[in-house]
């Protein structure tokens, strides 16, 4: 079928970036031009042209690239249609999920430990980028598949929803507004530490107070940071409020660290979903994956 050449070559056609594609593959980019030169040699034709920081495909590339996609394509239905046929025939293969800071970290890890125990010749790759970041990433092709938290979507996406999070107002044990009552209109006059733009947390924050009226230009924002963690151990170090994923916080609500400030008339619930490009919403690979992980989380709450 498809060459170890031919499959590098792919992700770099793909992604249009030797660093990206060193990433996906766990190979060196030098590694990574060493076969695409080998490949180059062979069909004896450049497949890529360099513009400085930037390549593109020629086009003897484009069409490579092409009769690789449909190679690859029988390659899946010729490994999907033999292991009906034979339940001992366990191919590797490769799945690529972007996840939300929030879902990377608290959600994801337990869930894809199973899926490994059950899938030994699963190889998976996770990408950790904010929620809007994991959807420029599906649309550039880097993943196979994103779970990210409520964003405005994107009419070249499909948003399956997989499980709903709390975000809590939350000081930290040092704080002198932990033993205070907090109003939906004192939130204004309130010093916040927050999440950076793009952060579907901060996302799902500020539409909610935009509802009780309070706009974001009203917040009294002392820092943004990048990261639940790091919003977090800000929040643990000073007196500020802040608003986090009630999952990211649970260790540090149990030992008395952080105190959760409940504000009368607010609640700030988020979706979290999968997304997948359209046309690919049949993806056996993905589509297995999607169900195994709402499986579970059924099961553990």
């Amino acid at each position: 079928m498809l060459s170890l050449q031919h499959e590098i070559f792919l992700e770099v056609a793909r992604l249009l970036s030797f660093t990206k594609a060193s990433q996906i593959l766990f190979l060196s980019q030098s590694a990574i031009s060493k076969h695409i030169k080998a490949l180059e040699a062979f069909y004896k034709t450049a497949l890529f042209e360099r513009h400085g920081n930037s390549i593109s495909l020629t086009q003897a590339g484009m069409l490579l690239y092409q009769k690789g996609l449909e190679a690859a394509q029988l390659k899946v239905d010729l490994h999907q249609q033999l292991q009906q046929l034979n339940e001992n025939f366990l191919p590797t293969t490769r799945l690529a999920v972007g996840s939300s800071t929030t879902i990377s970290l608290y959600v994801l890890p337990p869930v894809l430990s199973a899926y490994l125990r059950t899938h030994p010749n699963m190889q998976i790759q996770v990408l950790n980028r904010n929620s809007s970041n994991i959807q420029k990433a599906l649309i550039d092709h880097e993943i196979d598949v994103g779970i990210v938290e409520s964003l405005t979507q994107v009419n070249t996406l499909t948003y399956t929803p997989f499980m709903t999070d709390q975000v809590l107002a939350v000081c930290s044990c040092n704080s002198p507004l932990r033993n205070r009552t907090v109003s939906i209109s004192d939130i204004a006059t309130i010093p916040l530490a927050v999440r950076e733009p793009g952060s579907g947390t901060l996302a799902v924050v500020e539409d909610t107070l935009q509802k009780h009226g309070i706009r974001p230009a009203d917040l009294q924002i002392l820092i943004r940071l990048g990261g639940t963690e790091a919003l977090k151990n800000f929040v643990l170090a000073d007196t500020c409020l802040a608003f986090l994923p009630e999952r990211a916080i649970l260790k540090e609500l149990a030992a008395g660290e952080l105190v959760a400030i409940p504000i009368e008339g607010l609640a700030i619930e988020r979706t979290f979903q999968f997304i997948q490009r359209k046309g690919t919403e049949n993806n056996p690979l993905v589509n297995a994956f999607i169900r195994f992980t709402r499986r579970y989380y059924s099961i553990q709450e």
